[in-house]
């Protein structure tokens, strides 16, 4: 079967009645659980973002303490999972400004965890990786506010 694109899907949509776009969305949601976890942020959280972003920081600090930190094999397969389900809950934003903070925030907690990041160089360059992808979000961002996400990333830099 091939796919319809979002076009067409967007045209289908718009034709039919609410009650059918409710069913469609209670099919859709019982098939993955990303799909569940997206209407539940467009439903429920999107209105205040930065309730949202404080809940997925608290979900960082969370993931942060149960790492494994004498074992540095463990530690990056344990990180690279924090930064799978951060950059899963910075694509249901779809916002700049949410993916600075997160992934400043998540580079900010490398730093505070004393992980020896210098000693494995995936795991530097894992590091390396996220200031550049912040760097990038930040340059779409107002000049305001990219001269304010750049002083507090500038701390971060050194590695």
């Amino acid at each position: 079967m091939k796919a319809a694109t979002a076009q067409e899907i967007k045209q289908e949509l718009k034709t039919l009645p609410p009650s059918q776009l409710v069913e469609i969305c209670l099919r859709l949601s019982r098939f993955k659980k990303d799909n569940k976890e997206l209407l539940t942020y467009l439903l429920f959280e999107a209105a205040d973002e930065s309730t949202y972003i404080e809940n997925v920081k608290k979900e960082i600090d969370g993931e942060f303490e149960e790492l494994p930190k004498p074992n540095l094999y463990l530690t990056k397969k344990s990180l690279r999972k924090v930064l799978r389900n951060t950059a899963k809950q910075i694509r249901y934003t779809g916002s700049a400004q949410a993916e600075v903070e997160l992934l400043t925030y998540f580079c900010k907690k490398i730093r505070s965890a004393g992980i020896p990041i210098k000693d494995s160089p995936v795991l530097t360059n894992l590091y390396r990786q996220q200031l550049k992808k912040v760097r990038s979000a930040i340059a779409t961002m107002h000049e305001d506010l990219q001269y304010d996400y750049l002083r507090a990333l500038s701390g971060l830099e050194d590695c």
